[in-house]
């Protein structure tokens, strides 16, 4: 077993001394969370400082954790329980692989939470990341989703013309529906309605303000600078790299035919932006 490459408890992976068998929450919850993220593994016999303590009885512990997994892990998510042998001790090894049909909930003493990773913590999902979740076990995401707005109503000049950067060639209308822009019956989709000329989903906006300091109370005044945009993302994107140049010093040095330009900060754009008209419209 290559025990040596885990350094500490992350993301991925989880030391426990012994097998809680009264408490199995305090280890079911990482299955939970494995495998509603990227999978992770679970070391029985292990402390925290990857020290071998090994278990008294390995078998029966392997059955526990197997009846355990089934009676309180819903819906049941792919493992693989591996026993191993370190310095005459023996350890459990259990690989939980990334679920498909998420969320996975630990569902006993009247509760049923879904949990994530976070560092090496496994904590309840919020509320916003649980729907991703199960959206993600629908095998649909957010921008897929259907909106009540009608394609006919809204138009997509910022989109045609950053298509029209990007390769060349004028947006056709069948690539709206390639895109999934629209769907079938003419409605936007979210992804639609956040790249609309004027996008109807009231949370579209962005809010930039320059303060006076590196806090709120900086001096006479709090704020030298602020705007708030709304409508299209690529809307978005443009005004909030404006707002960033208006409010950021370019210092520059003189070369023998021309001068280099140092800006306090630099856009690391896209390479399908990295376009001389791109560059020249300040995006």
């Amino acid at each position: 077993m290559k025990i040596d490459r885990w350094i500490t408890e992350a993301t991925e992976c989880d030391f426990k001394v012994a097998l809680e068998t009264r408490k199995p929450k305090s280890w079911l919850k990482s299955i939970s969370a494995f495998a509603n993220g990227s999978g992770g593994t679970l070391f029985f016999g292990i402390d925290n400082d990857r020290n071998i303590i090994g278990l008294s009885d390995a078998q029966a512990d392997a059955e526990a954790i197997s009846r355990l997994i089934k009676e309180r892990i819903t819906p049941f998510p792919n493992f693989i329980l591996t026993p191993e042998r370190e310095f005459g001790k023996n350890i459990l090894i259990l690989t939980v692989s990334a679920g498909r049909t998420t969320p996975y909930y630990y569902k006993a003493d009247g509760v049923m939470e879904a949990y994530i990773r976070i560092g090496d913590e496994s904590v309840i999902a919020p509320d916003y990341i649980l729907n991703q979740l199960i959206l993600k076990g629908m095998n649909r995401t957010y921008d897929a989703l259907p909106t009540e707005y009608s394609f006919k109503d809204y138009a997509f000049s910022k989109l045609r013309e950053r298509y029209k950067v990007w390769t060349g060639n004028s947006m056709e209308d069948k690539l709206f529906d390639s895109f999934e822009i629209r769907n079938e019956y003419g409605k936007l989709t979210n992804a639609g309605a956040l790249v609309a000329d004027d996008s109807p989903i009231r949370h579209s906006r962005l809010f930039c303000t320059r303060w006076n300091g590196l806090d709120k109370s900086g001096g006479m005044v709090d704020a030298l600078d602020s705007a708030e945009y709304s409508g299209s993302l690529i809307i978005l994107l443009n005004e909030g790299v404006g707002f960033v140049k208006r409010n950021m010093k370019t210092r520059w040095k003189k070369t023998a035919d021309s001068r280099i330009e140092m800006p306090d900060l630099r856009f690391i754009l896209p390479a399908a932006w990295r376009t001389e008209r791109g560059y020249r419209n300040g995006i």
